[in-house]
């Protein structure tokens, strides 16, 4: 199969009290709330989504939130923070608005050539805003890149690279001491980077409010996330059967990185096979 994973098609967080969180993903940031369902793994608990007024693949964000949530921790063999897109010529202004709303970020900094500004949401996670050259009318448009914290990238690199199909696409330092390696999906798609960020500080990662439940990749239509499966699985990854969300049907897996700790799988989604009136087919 010469099929290459195109980006990110949706990231999905724990968080707190879900009020909180609509009043600074959807007032704040200026997300639409495309969905409120049931967590279908515990359907007494919503599901949140976030995302552009078509709900386009890319654009995504979701909460598991659980009230009486303790506070998590990301750490090595987790997804550790998102990033959203700023486009082009609006990043002075949004630092503007939200300065002008005392809205604290940390920031800017300049990673691989583009500033980048750090909000945290209620619960603390940390919500990354990069400066790019996207054209959209919005401020925010959809996903630029997702974390992965490693404390070795070998085996998580040949998945994006041998498998999925991404190219290394270079490697900063930090003052800290820490290394980050950039990896980008072919095309121009929203959410087509993945960093691996690679730290010796000590971290013991736990899952709780604050902290990403999985990533999604994208598949484009069902038979191409059925080969995903089998390919994956002659890797020596072997998935779940294909699972109907609803809204997307879904496959899991555990990337080497994570096999070992307590993060949740990486999520490999196609478009949906039932259509909410909010949620657009890609």
């Amino acid at each position: 199969m010469t099929t290459k994973i195109p980006g990110i098609h949706h990231v999905t967080a724990i968080s707190g009290p879900p009020q909180e969180n609509v009043d600074f993903f959807n007032g704040l940031l200026g997300q639409r709330l495309v969905k409120k369902t049931v967590n279908f793994d515990a359907p007494d608990t919503y599901h949140l989504y976030y995302g552009d007024h078509g709900g386009t693949p890319g654009t995504i964000l979701t909460f598991f939130p659980f009230v009486q949530a303790g506070p998590g921790r990301a750490g090595a063999g987790m997804a550790s923070a998102y990033a959203y897109s700023v486009t082009k010529g609006r990043f002075d202004g949004l630092m503007e608005d939200l300065a002008g709303k005392a809205i604290d970020f940390a920031g800017p900094v300049e990673r691989f050539g583009q500033r980048v500004i750090t909000l945290r949401d209620p619960d603390g996670a940390p919500v990354e805003l990069v400066e790019t050259d996207r054209e959209a009318e919005t401020v925010l448009d959809g996903f630029h890149s997702v974390t992965l914290w490693e404390r070795s990238a070998e085996a998580t690199a040949r998945v994006l690279v041998d498998i999925f199909g991404y190219a290394f696409a270079g490697e900063e330092a930090g003052a800290d001491g820490s290394r980050r390696l950039r990896y980008v999906a072919p095309g121009d798609a929203r959410g087509n980077i993945v960093d691996i960020y690679l730290s010796d500080a000590p971290s013991i990662g736990r899952p709780g409010a604050g902290t990403i439940h999985h990533v999604a990749f994208r598949a484009r239509s069902y038979d191409e996330q059925v080969e995903w499966q089998s390919r994956l699985a002659k890797a020596g990854l072997p998935t779940t059967p294909v699972i109907d969300r609803q809204y997307f049907n879904a496959i899991y897996f555990r990337e080497p990185g994570a096999c070992c700790s307590r993060s949740p799988p990486i999520r490999r989604a196609s478009p949906p096979t039932r259509i909410s009136p909010t949620w657009a087919r890609r």
